[in-house]
């Protein structure tokens, strides 16, 4: 009967824990955000240095799986975010800086990527532009997402400057979007 007893307990002491979901700190969040930061760095990197004449597929492939990497670190900060829950000054103050040091990153490759449109579509192979245009699509959902997350966990006095960039970032992205979808 002990047996059977102790192998209960520790059977439900073991389903607790791996059942309790985990809270993250800001400490998470931020090495989420400095996650975003560095795919988003690489992205524009990626596309600043495609030529704009003479472009390889592989390269164009490079720029395609480095927005995938993005946008799934965009939706892992994302569940980071909701999971740590509301935040308070002055940690989000220091969230709030570290996501508007991305922005002119995040412009950057936006306007980077509008620029080597055409040499995309020069590519031997079609279908590129259409590629570039899912994957802008993609990210500027999972970027909404972010945003949208990190707005509703903000004190109120940051929810102005945070809709303020959420609305600048998305912007760039419908103007890159509209420039592939033409």
């Amino acid at each position: 009967m002990v047996n059977v007893f102790s192998i209960v307990f520790l059977t439900t002491s073991v389903l607790s824990v791996v059942a309790t979901p985990l809270k993250r700190t800001t400490t998470d969040v931020l090495n989420a955000i400095n996650r975003v930061s560095a795919d988003t760095t690489n992205l524009d990197n990626l596309i600043t240095s495609y030529p704009l004449s003479g472009g390889t597929l592989l390269a164009a492939l490079a720029i395609h799986t480095s927005s995938g990497t993005l946008g799934t670190d965009l939706g892992t900060a994302t569940t980071t975010v909701k999971n740590n829950g509301p935040v308070v000054h002055p940690d989000a103050d220091t969230i709030l800086s570290a996501v508007l040091a991305i922005e002119p990153i995040i412009d950057h490759a936006l306007s980077q990527i509008v620029i080597k449109k055409p040499a995309f579509a020069a590519l031997p192979l079609g279908g590129v532009p259409a590629l570039v245009l899912s994957d802008l699509i993609s990210l500027k959902a999972a970027t909404g997402s972010f945003a949208a997350a990190l707005i509703a966990e903000a004190p109120a006095d940051l929810v102005p400057p945070g809709t303020a960039l959420e609305n600048r970032i998305l912007a760039a992205f419908d103007v890159a979007i509209a420039a592939y979808q033409s």
